[in-house]
């Protein structure tokens, strides 16, 4: 390509930016750049779906942030994932499929998101989807992002579905269909049961147009600025600077690395920037306030070695696992995080479900400096997030330098429903283990041990503060109507939007990535709608 300005420079080729790249480009009247930090996720840890938690701490993967010393958790730091190089976070995820609940997009359409309510996006959620299974209204079929059920379900899994039932929580088939509420099984975005990133889902048609251009290993250092207008970005690639300059300029880095290069390029609280000598481009004081990530927490279970997936990824076994996916694309190694759960309330006062649970037959969710990995005995997990946490932490930049890590506050558990409703979600693990469902599986509770009370609020309160971290959700750090509009343009700037799941005025219930990738469609409409 010449050395003309492009139409749009996208940075940042995760969830929503590969989306961007793809849509903006296969229309063909213009010049599109994508722009990422990382390289190629073509690897055995990315393609394999158990492979995600591998690729944690991963340099080449994984940006590896930690958050401050969190208050409400025992002054623990909490490290948080975020993925690097072509697909971002969908590249390194757990995969599950959930959309949100119907009443998300409305709050946020209340908060001023015009255009953003159910009815608004539901039509982009089915663009993005290739449905495996489901075939009614609620979803797409022949979009680039395959949806499909796991490859591995075995009768424990059923056995925990039956006992969150004898809770009175229904069984539900379809998670992002007409109601979010009940138990079941998890969708994955996974293709012939390996992994299916944005990576894979947009740019392996696009990367061949002659009007898109994408640069990996091209850290954004800063975004350029004539005036309040946005003309490009500088990139650091091979050691060397150079500018990339354009007519627009979309951040699509998450809720981390958008505020980040907002605040790097001068676009912030002006106290806050003043204090690091970066000169103000406009006065932004929002900017990295307001995140917010699911809170999780779980119980695990001893059980029966044959009920257990740890004895077969571990040892000889795991040979025979691998050669199970490598052949079959079947076993242990097509699964992502958790392959059944649901949602549920808590408390009858309020219009939603306020907890998720994700059920795995292994004790892979006990966390050893950032590394998931297997116990070596026989166990089984339950682990609860709340849907819509009130508490909001910030991310904001500690120096002038774009490969220093920011600082994130995830400030969780600051309020007493959050509290509570983690503390009631943890108890309703346990009635569902000790149902009559689950107790051919079960030996002793091993987390937390078996002296602790479990209706002791005190002792459980004390357990989830040692205990707690993320669900790998952070969200709202350049939220509409507070950074972006509704058009996801930032306030008071020209030629500049964000478009990634920083912009949602608040988490939505479930997991994330879904609805990342319905933003990154519909910003693309929006865009296209701009550059006219």
């Amino acid at each position: 390509m010449s050395g003309d300005p492009f139409d749009v420079v996208i940075v940042g080729a995760g969830s929503a930016g590969c989306v961007l790249a793809d849509r903006l480009s296969e229309r063909g009247n213009r010049r599109i750049c994508l722009l990422e930090a990382g390289g190629s996720t073509r690897h055995p840890l990315v393609r394999i779906p158990a492979g995600w938690a591998a690729t944690f701490r991963h340099r080449d993967f994984d940006w590896g942030f930690n958050t401050e010393p969190e208050p409400s958790l025992d002054g623990r730091p909490i490290y948080w994932p975020r993925g690097r190089g072509l697909g971002g976070s969908s590249a390194i995820n757990g995969m599950i499929y959930i959309r949100g609940h119907a009443i998300d997009f409305e709050r946020w359409a209340q908060a001023g998101a015009e255009g953003w309510s159910y009815d608004d996006v539901l039509p982009y959620f089915r663009r993005a989807e290739h449905q495996e299974t489901h075939r009614d209204t609620f979803h797409g079929s022949g979009g680039p992002l395959h949806v499909q059920d796991s490859r591995d379900q075995r009768p424990i899994h059923e056995a925990f579905i039956e006992a969150m039932t004898s809770l009175g929580i229904p069984r539900n088939a379809d998670f992002n269909g007409a109601d979010q509420t009940g138990a079941g099984y998890y969708q994955f975005t996974q293709r012939s049961g390996s992994r299916w990133s944005t990576a894979d889902a947009y740019l392996r048609d696009a990367r061949s147009r002659n009007n898109l251009q994408i640069e990996t290993r091209a850290l954004a250092l800063k975004v350029l600025f004539e005036g309040t207008r946005a003309t490009g970005v500088r990139i650091r690639q091979d050691g060397k600077e150079r500018d990339i300059h354009a007519r627009h300029v979309v951040l699509s880095g998450g809720a981390i690395n958008s505020p980040q290069l907002l605040e790097l390029s001068g676009v912030g609280d002006p106290a806050r920037l003043a204090a690091l000598g970066i000169p103000v481009v406009h006065a932004l004081a929002d900017v990295g306030e307001h995140l917010q990530d699911h809170v999780l927490s779980k119980v695990v279970y001893g059980t029966h070695e044959v009920s257990s997936i740890n004895r077969e990824v571990q040892g000889w076994r795991l040979g025979v696992a691998a050669m199970n996916w490598f052949f079959r694309r079947r076993g242990p190694l097509s699964a992502g995080s958790a392959l059944c759960g649901g949602f549920a309330y808590t408390r009858d006062d309020i219009d939603a479900p306020d907890v998720q649970f994700f059920f795995a037959s292994g004790a892979t969710l006990f966390n050893a400096n950032g590394k998931i990995k297997a116990l070596p005995i026989p166990a089984i997990t339950c682990a609860v997030d709340q849907s819509r946490p009130e508490s909001r932490g910030s991310v904001h930049i500690r120096s002038t330098r774009p490969d220093e890590h920011p600082e994130i506050r995830a400030n969780y558990l600051a309020t007493d429903n959050d509290r509570q409703t983690m503390t009631r979600g943890l108890r309703m693990i346990e009635r569902i283990f000790n149902d009559k469902a689950m107790q051919p599986y079960i030996t002793t509770r091993m987390s937390p041990g078996p002296a602790l009370d479990m209706n002791d609020d005190d002792a459980l309160l004390a357990y989830l503060r040692a205990d707690a971290g993320t669900a790998y959700h952070p969200t709202s750090t350049c939220a509409i109507g507070k950074v972006v509009d509704s058009g996801l343009r930032v306030f008071g700037l020209n030629g500049l939007s964000v478009a990634d799941a920083s912009i949602m005025p608040s988490v939505v219930s479930g997991n994330t990535n879904a609805a990342a990738i319905m933003i990154g469609e519909r910003a693309s409409d929006l865009l296209s709608q701009q550059l006219q």
